[in-house]
């Protein structure tokens, strides 16, 4: 599966299946947190390695949305983006 996880002003677009809020929260605060001199996914906890970042996806592909808010404001390009899943009957999560 593979969906968006929004936080604030940024987002992932993820491979794995819907996260609960738990795991949603703990996914945001692995990805914006920089760990200098790791690589991505060479720190992952176990229970979170079923999700994964993605960086080519089709928008049809989009099976979920999560919204974890954060600072920042949503980008009109990612709002665009939950209307288009919206209107195929993808509601986004707000968590």
């Amino acid at each position: 599966m593979v969906g968006i996880l929004v936080h604030g002003g940024n987002h992932f677009i993820v491979r794995g299946p819907l996260p609960d809020r738990e795991t949603a929260r703990a996914l945001v605060k692995l990805w914006t947190i920089i760990q200098i001199g790791t690589h991505i996914g060479t720190t992952t906890p176990p229970h979170l390695a079923q999700w994964s970042i993605t960086s080519r996806e089709f928008r049809e592909n989009l099976e979920w949305a999560v919204i974890v808010p954060g600072d920042g404001e949503i980008s009109a390009a990612v709002t665009e983006l939950l209307s288009e899943l919206a209107a195929r009957g993808i509601v986004a999560q707000v968590i």
